[in-house]
């Protein structure tokens, strides 16, 4: 007959408990004694639970735990209960865990099922003490969890279980052992300082040393004697009896079937290491692998995350001529989520100065691969020489180009600046990216809107304007990604105006010293809601540019503000541009009428010269004097000779009207023949003066 015929005949049921799937099989007797028929059945964890005793079910799981660690035969009887609670049955259990040598495809453990004769009364309900005691390890065995998932790194991970005070005892030393090849090392160690040159460390994974037999075999080994170590490990006694330990315990930490290392528990007093005492640190190091699985991958992934972003961050900036140049770049991704924002500073062919800084899509490994190589294509376009617009219109057809093969295409943002250093003029091309900033010598921050197309890898025929500013001495231009700004789960808006209140006020910061303000003012607020998310935060990547010389200085001492705009025949629209310039220059007057008044003085005339000459508006806008009695003059320049002249329009004329404006809106207005055009300027006090008896003609 066969075996399983045998058992059959004597009520002896098969069972098996696959812990890597949490299922629990049963021949046809053990589904039998089970109350669910004849057949062979498979039950979940859960529905075994339901099935038993709370007390019963934590003993068969402390039971299980240790024939899985050690591969001993172990005992137990559990009762199964009925939906309303009745004990239908008491059953006795004899298992023995599977091996858990490397690469074992199952863990859990298999054995026998009988029933136990009703020659005794139902258990009798546990002894006060004993169920404190209980209470108390299953508590700390939630501590430890809980500890546990909040450890960040395998050395907090060994810091979190050295300090956990286990009930019954207190190890006065841990250690975390892994393989690499044949040879057994120690990983981690937290306790009294050992030395492990003493131990021969690393070892062959074949000598008689318990970590490498464990290692080898899967079991775990308890040495509760220093006379049972110096019997069973005779050859490293001499280097372990000067640490004056009593007892040892030497458990494989195992997820998924795979053996990732050993955890060695030392005492300094004697553990008799009863079966209580095995499945309460079986289930600890089973807690503990778990753990170390998750950290062993974390450090793994920020020392890649490292490695890719030291290589990829650009070389130290070129010496831009009659410029301060500072950068930064400051992940704050953990593990993998490697960003893909970047920024470079390149020498150009005419001995201009191009900055790019740019953000491609994701916070992964492809993301920082796809910059990479976004941004050596950027740095051979622009040292060929092409003006902002065709190197950003090359990129894009580039980075289309490397999505056409991937179910991943990636996009990217990106602007470009190509800086002229003795003129102090920036061309720049935007690509979906956030505009550019000026940081004035009063401290005060503006952006700077510009003309721009989609992000790069897009439209890869896409057109991008480009716009020219003038950058003026003492004038700082920033240019960011949007982690400066985001962070912390603000919008545009109010990251911007968490920068402008950070930095306003700081008179002649140094330009470093900006950088580390504006990078501390997002980096340095853990408080906020969003802050105190990780999701929440982005790589920052940021470039400041300074052209040398402080802004002009007026007859007073005081700083002159200046600002330069050139509109177009063909550019109408920029009209808007010139009033928001005049109007930030005028930022910190007190009379919101006379800002008004000066945009509206500004659109009049550029729009005169727009309709009344074929050439372009020059704007050159200058406000000088003590704050509270400040002037204003702005000229707008064109290439007509062709004078201005009041007129005294009719009722019903549609034009005609913006020299009256001008008469009536400034403090004094004029006009003046220069070169082959002529120059109209407007003067406005911050302080309206009292008007005269009579107007008088402008001045010429």
């Amino acid at each position: 007959m066969r075996a399983e015929d045998v058992l059959a005949a004597a009520g002896v049921g098969v069972w098996s408990w696959d812990d890597a799937r949490g299922v629990v099989v049963l021949d046809g007797t053990a589904a039998g004694l089970f109350g669910l028929g004849p057949g062979p059945t498979t039950l979940s964890e859960g529905a075994l639970r339901s099935r038993t005793p709370v007390q019963d079910f934590t003993d068969l799981q402390r039971v299980l735990s240790v024939a899985e660690a050690e591969g001993r035969v172990t005992e137990a009887e559990f009762r199964l209960v009925t939906e309303s609670g009745e004990v239908l049955r008491t059953l006795r259990m004899r298992v023995a865990g599977s091996l858990m040598r490397p690469g074992d495809p199952v863990r859990g453990a298999a054995g026998t099922l009988v029933e136990v004769p009703r020659t005794a009364p139902d258990r009798p309900p546990m002894a006060a003490e004993d169920w404190d005691w209980r209470r108390a390890r299953e508590a700390f065995v939630l501590e430890a969890g809980q500890a546990l998932s909040e450890a960040d790194s395998t050395a907090d991970v060994l810091r979190a279980t050295a300090a956990l005070a286990m009930p019954g005892f207190s190890p006065d030393g841990i250690a975390v052992f892994t393989s690499e090849g044949d040879r057994i090392w120690m990983a981690e160690y937290h306790g009294t300082p050992i030395d492990t040159d003493a131990l021969g460390l690393p070892l062959p994974l074949d000598s008689a040393y318990p970590a490498a037999e464990v290692m080898r075999t899967g079991h775990a080994v308890y040495i509760a004697t220093p006379e049972e170590y110096r019997e069973r490990y005779g050859d490293f006694w001499p280097a372990v009896r000067t640490y004056n330990r009593c007892s040892w315990a030497f458990l494989p930490l195992s997820v998924g079937g795979r053996l990732i290392g050993v955890w060695l528990v030392a005492f300094s007093s004697p553990v008799a290491f009863t079966i209580d005492d095995r499945a309460m640190l079986t289930t600890l190091a089973r807690l503990l692998a778990q753990a170390l699985s998750r950290t062993f991958l974390q450090d793994t992934e920020r020392e890649l995350s490292a490695d890719l972003q030291h290589t990829m961050r650009p070389g130290p900036a070129p010496t831009v001529p009659g410029m301060l140049l500072a950068t930064r770049y400051v992940p704050t991704g953990g593990g993998l989520r490697v960003g893909g924002d970047w920024y470079d500073v390149i020498p150009l062919p005419d001995g201009g100065v191009a900055l790019i800084i740019g953000d491609v899509q994701g916070h992964d490994v492809r993301a920082a691969a796809v910059m990479a190589q976004l941004r050596i294509a950027l740095r051979a376009y622009a040292s060929e020489g092409h003006r902002p617009d065709a190197v950003l219109n090359r990129a894009s057809r580039f980075l289309a180009s490397l999505g056409e093969d991937t179910p991943d295409p990636r996009f990217a943002t990106c602007l470009y600046v190509r800086v002229d250093p003795p003129s102090g003029t920036l061309d720049i091309a935007r690509a979906g990216h956030l505009d550019p900033v000026m940081v004035f010598e009063d401290g005060s921050l503006v952006t700077r809107p510009t003309a721009g197309g989609l992000p790069l890898g897009i439209a890869p025929r896409e057109d991008y304007p480009t716009t020219r500013l003038i950058l003026q001495p003492g004038e700082t231009l920033l240019l960011v990604t949007d982690g400066l700004v985001e962070t912390g789960g603000r919008d545009l808006d109010s990251g911007w105006a968490r920068l402008r209140e950070a930095v306003e006020g700081l008179r002649g910061l140094h330009l470093e010293d900006l950088a580390d303000t504006l990078v501390d003012t997002v980096q340095g607020t853990p408080s906020t809601a969003g802050a105190a998310r990780g999701e929440d935060r982005d790589d920052i990547a940021l470039v400041l540019l300074r052209r040398r010389g402080g802004p002009p200085r007026g007859d007073a001492g005081e700083p002159v503000r200046r600002a330069v705009l050139t509109i177009g025949q063909d550019e109408p629209a920029r009209i808007a541009e010139g009033r928001r310039r005049v109007a930030e220059m005028l930022r910190d007057w007190a009379d919101p009428d006379r800002v008004h008044g000066a945009a509206v003085l500004v659109s009049e005339m550029v729009t005169n010269a727009l309709i009344h000459t074929e050439g372009d508006a020059l704007i050159v806008a200058e406000l000088s004097g003590r704050r509270g009695d400040r002037l204003l003059r702005v000229e707008v320049s064109d290439p007509s000779d062709e004078l201005p002249r009041v007129r005294d329009p009719g009722e019903l004329a549609t034009t005609g009207r913006g020299m009256v404006l001008m008469d009536a809106m400034s403090d004094a207005w004029g006009y003046q023949p220069r070169g082959m055009g002529k120059t109209t300027w407007f003067e406005l006090r911050e302080r309206r003066e009292p008007a005269d008896p009579a107007p008088g003609a402008p001045a010429v």
